[in-house]
């Protein structure tokens, strides 16, 4: 059986007052960071073959099913607005369609087939990488995409929450964050949930510093698509130029971006 599977270590946990629970999911929660940590060089391995793939043309495509399939949205969703690339950079697929993402789908994980169809509306190629997310790494869906991509000679990656997994044995770039049992037992939405945001984090944070989308420590490509987005970018124009807010907004507005603004003052346009 699984880890993910497994008997929590806990029990009666309806007899527990609010405060235990807590403290108890909160002990379970403190052990997914370490989990993360053992898998860096797996993650390492997968960001380099992903920078290698979107600096050539190519595009990120996570495919999952349930929580794990909601997760890939939600990242992919945001690298738009953090970093400023194009929408189908990074791309999100989940078992059952969008209908899935808000509600679940019965059966939509079983389907060994639908995977390679759904990344075929997207006219998968070669240049593109395909990383599967499965807490359990036996979901079929997921297992049949990665499969078809292999196949056809397309880049590979996977993030589990178990070792050995059907899901890591059809990646050729493997991250498996073991997190153990669950404080509920089998809701993965917990603490393998948690790991595998982590490491999405990780993977499209790491990769769009290396693409150049972070100058220092700063968004400089973000969108500016609300009032707390532009004021950052006015603070971070006033920061890196040495002017006023007036000034650092007025640039902001005439170039539409961070980098624009600071790279335009600097060549002698901003005036």
């Amino acid at each position: 059986m699984s880890t993910t599977e497994s008997a929590s270590n806990y029990d009666r946990l309806e007899q527990m007052s609010v405060h235990e629970l807590l403290v108890n999911i909160n002990r379970e929660d403190k052990t997914v960071p370490l989990a993360v940590e053992k898998a860096i060089p797996q993650i390492e391995a997968l960001v380099n073959a992903t920078v290698e793939r979107l600096q050539q043309g190519g595009r990120l495509f996570y495919i999952g099913a349930g929580t794990s399939g909601r997760l890939g949205i939600v990242d992919a969703s945001e690298c738009p607005p953090t970093y400023g690339v194009p929408h189908g950079m990074v791309v999100g697929i989940i078992a059952g369609g969008d209908t899935a993402i808000r509600k679940a789908v019965e059966f939509a994980e079983d389907d060994e087939q639908q995977a390679w169809k759904d990344l075929q509306e997207h006219h998968i190629s070669e240049k593109d990488i395909v990383v599967g997310i499965a807490a359990s790494g036996r979901t079929p869906y997921v297992i049949g995409g990665l499969n078809a991509c292999r196949e056809r000679g397309i880049t590979t990656g996977c993030i589990v929450c178990n070792a050995g997994s059907a899901v890591a044995a059809a990646a050729e770039f493997p991250v498996e964050v073991v997190t153990g049992a669950e404080f509920v037992t089998g809701s993965t939405r917990m603490k393998a949930g948690t790991a595998q945001k982590l490491a999405l984090n990780m993977l499209t944070t790491s990769t769009m510093i290396k693409l150049g989308r972070v100058k220092g420590n700063k968004m400089v490509d973000m969108q500016l698509s609300n009032h707390k987005l532009v004021d950052r970018g006015i603070r971070m124009v006033m920061e890196e130029l040495g002017v006023g807010r007036a000034e650092a907004g007025a640039l902001l507005q005439k170039y539409g971006s961070v980098r624009a603004a600071v790279e335009a003052y600097r060549n002698g346009n901003g005036q």
